[in-house]
Order: structure tokens, then C-alpha cells, then sequence
């Protein structure tokens, strides 16, 4: 019996929907810790970013670009971590990650050693203001 490996992100959104098109989709991460979090994934289960053609490359981080620049317009992060890692689940995608001084890992890695406490400051809208700031910068770039 053959024993198939199941893919998290092709078998699952990964998230709340925020964009998509032929290629990859945007998906707000439900992480009550890191508002804001998104992922950038490549629909077609690829690994690593030369298994990509150049044009290919181009338009993925073309999006991971525009998904930063939409998360810095509305939530004005401290700084935004990007990051590629697939150990865990080898799909292609990108992290876009907010940070915050006050958040529980800062300055470390989300995923190094806790802080402090967490607290969000963000306003009660800010997931309907960055939907449609991504929506608008994917949609016209």
C-alpha cells in the first residue's frame, strides 16, 4: 500500500481568504496572537522557489510585497518579518508577518522564546481594512 504524504495546504485554505488568482492565494492566519498574520501560498504543490519559471517567482514575490505593504498601511507594525520556511509543511508559501514592541516575542523570532504578555492595540476594524487594502494593491498592481 502506498503511503501518501497529505499536503495541509493543498488539502486546506490555510486560512481566511483574503485574495487569490490562478497562481497563489492570501489568507489572514487565525492566530490570536499575531493579528495581522498572513500567508502567501502557491496553489500548485511546488517546494522550493526554483521549482518556479522566473516569471513565476517575479508574480509570487510581487504578492508578498503588496500583502506587506498592505499590512504596514492599516496596522503600522513596528516591523514586518518575512520569512520561507516549509520544514513542516513543504508547500510553497511566504509568511507576512507583523511585529509589534509590545507583542509576546519581539525583538525575538514568533516562534523563539516568549517575552512578555501580549496585548493587541489595533483598532476593532482592522480585518475589514486589511482585506480590502490587500484586495485593492493585488487587484490594481
Amino acid at each position: 500500500m502506498e503511503n501518501k504524504t497529505v499536503c495541509e495546504l493543498c488539502e486546506q485554505s490555510g486560512g481566511t481568504l483574503l485574495w487569490q488568482d490562478e497562481t497563489c492565494r492570501v489568507v489572514l492566519v487565525a492566530d490570536a496572537d499575531y493579528s495581522g498574520f498572513c500567508r502567501v501560498i502557491w496553489k500548485q504543490h511546488v517546494k522550493e522557489m526554483t521549482d518556479l519559471s522566473a516569471a513565476e517567482r517575479e508574480h509570487l514575490m510581487a504578492t508578498v510585497f503588496s500583502v506587506e505593504a498592505a499590512v504596514r498601511e492599516v496596522m503600522h507594525p513596528d516591523k514586518i518579518n518575512l520569512a520561507s520556511l516549509g520544514n513542516m509543511t513543504p508547500h510553497l508559501h511566504w509568511h507576512v508577518v507583523p511585529r509589534f514592541k509590545n507583542d509576546k516575542h519581539f525583538p525575538q523570532p514568533i516562534w523563539g522564546v516568549r517575552q512578555r504578555e501580549g496585548k493587541s492595540l489595533l483598532p476593532l476594524d482592522w480585518q475589514a481594512r486589511l482585506m480590502e487594502s490587500a484586495r485593492s494593491k493585488l487587484d490594481n498592481g
